[in-house]
């Protein structure tokens, strides 16, 4: 790995760094970070998407208006921005863990309550619920990852976003076809045996490795640890960085079908490239992954994911049909990159895991915000209009800016501005 990936987990010369006198074994501590982590990744996108699979059941089921499951559709990002503005603070003060358990615990009990709350109410309540725990692990993720395996950065979050996106694909997949043998409770409540099994390695980690407060830092001297993440040109780059990508996606990801029926395509070859863009994942992940775990330049990687999308953008507005697939899959593969690529900077460019948090809190809570609004801003200019051009058009403009982004935010320099 390059030097430049190796820096933000190393000691800079002018640092203090405190060291626990009895710590376990790094294989020890790797292997069971991993597992942990992908534990909490297979809990943070599938009570999400199996509601989407299902909700035309569960609208029949509660007797339910379209305005209503559109708000549980909503309800996901805008707990993840206050999960994310409220979670470092929570975190600095009672340890990384202990909150993660938490906040699991939370999440179960919400896919729980929904489950046994058949009503309007409680699947309100239990999603709000599971989508604040998940607010708070989105932000926490990266903080563990550095605090615990700073010499691994790369593999774990690479392997942590693709465990999200493989389970989300699986239960998205399975819980409708599920829903007609057990019903649809168990099909989605069923999915909370994960969160018990989440909150017992997390259990098991919290008492092998101690707290995160009393474990090994690194404080830098010249007072990186006063930097205020509303206040740093870095942490706001990174935070339109993601926005936008997740703006692109969620848009995509609700509309791309029907853009596709306007441009010719019928209604199951539009389908399909629905599926095509969301199984772009793994091989983007898998591939950004080992490419940065090589030592690849992480700048060239951040602007060519940002490329893809600007092409995939182009060919779906004024490009031949026939290259439909390739076109969904860019965008499959530009998204699920800038999303992964964030993750790590949030640890790569960082001094201390109490950085890693607050900057992760900052992106994510600016990003699901602005993520909020892309569906609905082209929902409305697609009824407005008669016409989805306007809409690609806005969309194909804010995508060239993220090319400019991608490039200012994933230069080789630490969040206060020095070099890495």
């Amino acid at each position: 790995m390059s030097s430049s990936l190796d820096s933000p987990s190393q000691p800079r010369p002018d640092t203090l760094t405190l060291q626990s006198s009895k710590l376990p074994s790094s294989r020890f501590t790797f292997w069971l970070v991993l597992c942990a982590m992908i534990l909490l990744a297979t809990n943070m996108r599938a009570p999400i998407v199996a509601l989407g699979s299902i909700a035309p059941v569960v609208q029949e089921a509660l007797n339910i208006s379209e305005t209503q499951i559109g708000w549980l559709g909503a309800v996901p990002m805008l707990t993840f921005a206050i999960g994310a503005l409220i979670s470092p603070a929570i975190g600095k003060r009672f340890g990384l863990e202990n909150t993660l358990i938490a906040m699991i615990a939370l999440l179960t009990t919400g896919m729980i309550v929904r489950t046994l709350i058949p009503t309007w109410l409680g699947f309100l309540s239990g999603t709000l619920l599971l989508t604040l725990a998940i607010g708070f692990a989105n932000t926490l993720a990266a903080p563990v990852i550095k605090q615990r395996t700073p010499t691994h950065i790369p593999i774990i979050t690479g392997l942590f976003s693709l465990t999200m996106t493989v389970t989300a694909g699986i239960v998205a997949g399975v819980v409708l076809p599920l829903s007609t043998y057990v019903g649809w409770q168990w099909a989605l409540g069923g999915w909370s045996i994960l969160g018990i099994f989440a909150i017992i390695i997390w259990v098991f980690l919290r008492l092998s490795l101690g707290s995160s407060s009393h474990q090994a830092v690194v404080v830098p001297t010249i007072g990186s640890s006063d930097i205020s993440m509303w206040r740093t040109p870095f942490a706001w780059q990174i935070a339109i960085f993601m926005g936008l990508q997740s703006l692109l996606f969620y848009t995509v990801a609700s509309f791309l079908p029907s853009i596709w029926v306007s441009q010719g395509l019928s209604a199951i070859k539009a389908g399909q490239m629905g599926s095509v863009f969301q199984f772009m994942a793994p091989i983007a992940i898998l591939s950004l992954t080992w490419l940065v775990n090589r030592g690849r330049p992480i700048q060239a990687l951040a602007v060519f994911a940002a490329i893809l999308n600007v092409v995939g953008i182009l060919g779906v507005s004024y490009f031949s049909t026939d290259l439909a697939w390739l076109w969904s899959g860019l965008m499959g593969i530009g998204c699920s990159a800038i999303f992964t690529l964030s993750m790590m900077l949030f640890s790569m460019r960082t001094y201390t895991t109490n950085q890693s948090s607050e900057l992760s809190g900052m992106a994510q809570a600016v990003g699901y915000l602005v993520a909020f609004f892309g569906p609905l801003g082209t929902g409305w200019l697609h009824e407005a209009t008669g016409s989805w051009d306007l809409p690609l058009l806005i969309m194909l403009i804010l995508m060239i800016g993220n090319v400019v982004i991608a490039w200012m935010v994933s230069r080789p320099v630490m969040v206060d501005g020095r070099p890495s």
